[in-house]
């Protein structure tokens, strides 16, 4: 029996979505963070080549597309009938529906998250100081998707003014109806929250939430009729903290707020453009950057720390962790636990049936029983097992059918075979991606058919360059069965934008680039 099938639809069906559909409301497919999709039939090893697989068009924008695009099958557009819905979200704070199935159309709907009635603009990237994002800041995080009330949730960066000195910087949560774009529940709601602390930047004994230091990266989690909201840094540009926030989807009201490091500085959470993960009973899974950690010794702060959440009335509480024994000396480093986002495994046989899978900066994939996370152990780490990589870890690896696709950053893209607890090296392609590596994701029929998909992008001061999109066979992925550079006059991509993850549904493959998203697929 298919025990990722299984928990895949466990998630999708709480999301509200009608069996057999495919849909994709969340990045990475579910909120387990498998990055596979496993319903997919026009797709397969013997057809993805460069005669009968290219590019099919693009779907042009007004703004560099970090955020994972989603997708929703036969949306009823009012006055326009049923389509196939690719949602796009850009750094312009644009979120667009298209027809999935025509690239090179115009969009169904198109909204502006700017307020124009207050001179809103985006947060230019000298603001920010930080060069990561160029030349402007908007929606960065991965939005989600409510099925059951049709919402898309979107969380957008804005400012007012035109001087630095006299800038304002927002945040905003937008509840958007999927047919329309139009605001739901009230929204924009407004980011603001403060806690008890005398961690950096604090005054009067509170640490209050700075929109303009605050960075939204990771993906936004709906979990448990919660929505969750976390930041990190941009360019470590201090003072910052890492902040989760959580939110009722219905009302837009904030229910719990958390600050990792209330005492100390930094600890953000960026996971690389990734998600949170969460599991069937409720609880909440991330990994914290760089930071303060006194956990250990009575404190609150939970820098390089893996974290397990549960939402207990307005509190976010902290159930069970794993920190890393040489702790300090990765924070010392650079070396972030944060820098990957969490892979939860579906049920596995022996003795740790409830995994996750967490690569990190400092090179190494931590396997960690979810049941018994070891917590902090300075004699050394209380782990299944800790395995080296040749390079850092920015993304989330990628899990199917007993493995585990991964590719650090200047490293060959791996596949881990997973049994008992012990990830093992089966093989790595000959293909080489830079920094920072790729997030890859599967596409299968079940247990048939997997295709490992894997972009290369941008390393984070290097020239522009486009994009290249790569396929492997699932069960040989030594050398790729395709590239859009094979025929690049037909198939090359636009500019990359940075940690950029490929959306496999319905026999296409989209993936968001500097003023488009490509659509990939079977050539007619």
């Amino acid at each position: 029996m298919n025990l990722l099938r299984i928990a895949c639809a466990v998630v999708t069906l709480a999301l509200g979505a009608s069996a057999g559909a495919a849909q994709v409301a969340t990045s990475q497919y579910d909120n387990l963070r498998t990055g596979a999709t496993l319903d997919e039939k026009s797709l397969t090893p013997q057809n993805v080549n460069e005669k009968q697989f290219g590019k099919l068009g693009a779907f042009e924008v007004d703004g560099a597309v970090y955020a994972q695009p989603l997708f929703l099958p036969a949306v009823e557009i009012p006055r326009n009938g049923k389509h196939d819905v690719l949602f796009v979200a850009t750094e312009h704070d644009s979120v667009y529906a298209f027809d999935a199935n025509r690239p090179n159309d115009p969009p169904l709907w198109h909204v502006s998250l700017l307020n124009k009635r207050r001179d809103e603009e985006t947060v230019p990237a000298r603001d920010a100081q930080c060069p990561f994002i160029q030349p402007e800041v908007g929606i960065t995080s991965t939005p989600v998707i409510d099925l059951q009330s049709g919402t898309l949730y979107v969380l957008a960066r804005t400012m007012i003014g035109h001087f630095f000195k006299d800038n304002k910087y927002f945040q905003s949560l937008h509840a958007l109806a999927i047919t329309t774009g139009a605001e739901k529940f009230g929204g924009p709601k407004q980011i603001a929250a403060r806690v008890r602390g005398r961690g950096d930047g604090s005054k009067n004994g509170e640490v209050q939430f700075d929109a303009l230091r605050e960075n939204p990266r990771a993906a936004l989690l709906l979990a448990n009729k919660t929505l969750y909201l976390t930041w990190g840094s941009s360019c470590d540009v201090d003072p910052y903290h890492g902040w989760v926030m959580a939110y009722d989807p219905q009302t837009l009201e904030q229910k719990a707020v958390l600050n990792v490091t209330p005492d100390g500085s930094e600890g953000g959470i960026w996971a690389s453009d990734t998600g949170l993960g969460a599991d069937a009973d409720g609880s909440v899974y991330m990994a914290t950057g760089n930071g303060t950690f006194d956990a250990a010794s009575g404190g609150r702060d939970y820098g390089d720390t893996l974290l397990k959440l549960e939402l207990h009335n307005s509190s976010l509480v902290v159930t069970d962790s794993f920190t890393p024994f040489n702790q300090a000396q990765l924070s010392d480093a650079d070396a972030d636990l944060g820098s990957s986002g969490p892979v939860l495994l579906p049920d596995q046989p022996g003795p740790h049936p409830h995994l996750l899978l967490q690569p990190t900066k400092g090179g190494m994939i931590y396997v960690i029983d979810r049941d018994r996370m070891g917590q902090f152990q300075a004699q050394g780490d209380a782990v299944v097992q800790r395995m080296h990589m040749a390079g850092g870890g920015y993304g989330a690896m990628a899990y199917w059918n007993g493995h585990a696709f991964f590719a650090s950053s200047d490293d060959y893209l791996c596949d881990y075979a997973i049994a008992n607890g012990q990830l093992t090296l089966k093989t790595r392609s000959s293909i080489k991606f830079e920094n920072p590596g790729a997030t890859p994701s599967v596409s299968a029929d079940g247990r048939k058919n997997a295709v490992v998909w894997a972009i290369a992008t941008k390393t984070w001061n290097g020239a522009e360059r486009p994009a290249v999109l790569y396929a492997f066979d699932g069960n040989h992925i030594e050398q790729p069965i395709y590239t859009s550079e094979q025929n690049s006059k037909r198939d090359r991509a636009a500019m990359a934008t940075r940690f950029a993850i490929p959306l496999v549904v319905n026999g296409r493959v989209y993936f968001g680039a500097r003023g488009e998203v490509e659509a990939y697929g079977l050539l007619k």
